[in-house]
């Protein structure tokens, strides 16, 4: 029997195209998507009961760095391998690795043992978060895809949410631990699904790993993620270590694209860059979804605490009407790509969403209405929700199924990148303009009784005499909503991007001739997808 007929008969499917048992294989993909991005932030409002429990304090910062740091690194080196060996056992493997670390972090009985169990759990979560997509790429043709690309995309903002809400609440009740525990039966359950209802052909490919590219990969990456955490906030920019780790990080980075020029089976191929869909794409991602999404949540919810006095706990459910946001405009524009064949459209108005409510929210200030603040919230869910997702399929539409999980991962790991650089940005203009602000509001016995900038906590702040207390919440509000208008030219520019972006009509199977995919490899017509795609049904 042929390789092409054994990969048409390895996944039988139903009257609607799908493979049998989709259900199942979706909902085990939408667990391991929710799985590795409600990680990045469950521990949040944990953090400073186990820190304390396990005497760690001056650690904080690595349970969040370390997981981020390990899932960025893994992205791409699961996309380019599961491309050539298939990408089934290694959504398995993922499963398996993060399973592993949230046992070491859940028993974890010391710090350096908690940090090892959560960059074990980033290397795993990497995994499942390009595997995930790369699957349905494998079973369902990208027309078809656009429904089911929309609800994953909508995890994540759901994860933003959901996150800190769940590690406040485990915290206060059963325990810290179980911010851990609890992925065990979810990923365990995934685990066996995708085990028994998944099927994907084989992919017999001799891989020669590129373990040059990925050390100078994983140097980059380290030196840029530490700059951005700790430049400005552990140690001064002008510190000799920032400044040599950004030298470092400058010319790791260079040396990995120079290495990829050589290598057999390159970790991010150049190639991927001889396409404008890819280029295009990956840059708004970058700037709207990477620097837009994670910077106005990770710094609103202090926003609400310290002027609205509100709790943890409520700062973070206003954040709820952000997904309502996303899932409002994720599943119509799933829908209608899905009917259409077209994508173009949701990005250019999803952006324009986006710097709609970044404006609005520039213009808060301490007499503002939730209401308000909600409906700023929910518009800009509602501009990510109709972004994020048409651009990863964009990217997978112009690519033959074969280099699908090398293209996704890519995107998705300059989008992390860019995340980590955006917060990083936005942290370090908002901690300069809050120490002026308090500089020029407070007189200097009040100054004394603030204290040190970076430790004002709310509750300190509404503990303080009336007229200091009101100071501080007017330098917190001028501090923080003008940063909110220095990123609407951020998202401007990815406007103007979205209205550049090329539109190729979605292909109605996944056997598109790679011929006609500008993003082909140099030199070759494209490999032969009948052999090593997942049948279309058709």
């Amino acid at each position: 029997m042929s390789d092409s007929t054994q990969a048409v008969e390895s996944q039988e499917h139903n009257s609607s195209g799908t493979p049998r048992h989709f259900g199942l294989v979706f909902a085990a993909l939408m667990a391991a998507m929710l799985l590795s991005s409600l990680d990045q932030t469950i521990v949040s409002t944990a953090l400073p009961t186990i820190v304390g429990e396990l005497h760690g304090v001056n650690h904080m910062a690595w349970v969040t760095t370390a997981y981020i740091l390990a899932a960025t690194i893994a992205m791409p080196v699961y996309g380019r391998l599961g491309d050539l060996i298939g990408h089934k056992v290694l959504f398995l493997g993922g499963i398996g690795v993060f399973l592993a670390g949230s046992v070491i972090a859940g028993a974890a009985q010391d710090m350096t043992m908690l940090i090892i169990g959560r960059a074990v759990q980033g290397l795993g979560g990497g995994g499942l978060m390009i595997t995930s997509q790369a699957v349905i790429a494998d079973l369902v043709p990208p027309r078809q895809r656009a429904r089911y690309m929309a609800p994953m995309g909508a995890v994540f903002g759901f994860s933003a949410v959901a996150g800190p809400l769940l590690g406040g609440w485990f915290t206060d009740s059963v325990g810290w631990r179980w911010c851990f525990w609890i992925n065990l039966p979810v990923g365990a359950l995934a685990l066996a699904v995708g085990a028994f209802a998944l099927r994907l052909p084989r992919r017999a490919v001799q891989v020669a790993f590129d373990y040059v590219g990925f050390a100078l990969m994983a140097a980059a990456v380290t030196c840029t993620v530490l700059v951005a955490t700790w430049g400005g906030t552990e140690y001064a920019w002008s510190d000799p270590l920032i400044i040599g780790m950004a030298a470092g990080g400058l010319l790791t980075w260079v040396l990995f694209f120079l290495s990829q020029r050589r290598a057999a089976e390159p970790i991010i191929p150049l190639w991927l860059f001889r396409s404008r869909i890819f280029n295009i794409a990956t840059l708004i991602g970058l700037l709207v979804v990477g620097i837009g999404m994670f910077a106005i949540i990770g710094y609103l919810p202090t926003y609400l605490q310290m002027v609205y006095s509100l709790s943890a706990t409520e700062s973070g459910l206003l954040l709820i009407p952000m997904v309502v946001g996303m899932m409002a405009t994720a599943l119509p524009s799933g829908w209608l790509m899905s009917r259409t064949g077209r994508y173009k459209i949701f990005p250019i108005v999803g952006t324009g969403f986006v710097c709609i409510a970044a404006l609005l929210m520039s213009t808060l200030d301490t007499q503002t209405s939730l209401v308000l603040v909600c409906l700023y919230v929910f518009l800009l869910g509602a501009g990510l929700g109709g972004t994020m997702q048409p651009l990863v399929l964009a990217v997978q539409n112009d690519f033959p199924a074969s280099d699908v999980g090398t293209a996704t991962s890519a995107n998705n790991f300059f989008r992390e990148i860019g995340s980590t650089l955006g917060t990083a940005a936005v942290g370090s203009v908002f901690a300069h303009r809050l120490t002026d602000q308090l500089s020029d509001r407070l007189p200097t016995d009040a100054t004394r009784t603030v204290g040190d900038t970076h430790s004002i906590t709310p509750a300190l702040v509404h503990s303080l005499p009336d007229e200091i207390e009101d100071a501080v919440i007017l330098a917190y509000q001028h501090a923080l909503t003008p940063v909110f208008r220095y990123l609407v030219p951020v998202f401007a520019l990815g406007l103007v991007l979205a209205f550049l972006l090329p539109e190729k009509k979605l292909a109605d199977d996944n056997d598109h001739d790679p011929e006609m995919t500008p993003a082909a490899r140099p030199g070759e017509t494209g490999p032969d997808n009948a052999e090593i795609s997942a049948p279309t049904g058709k």
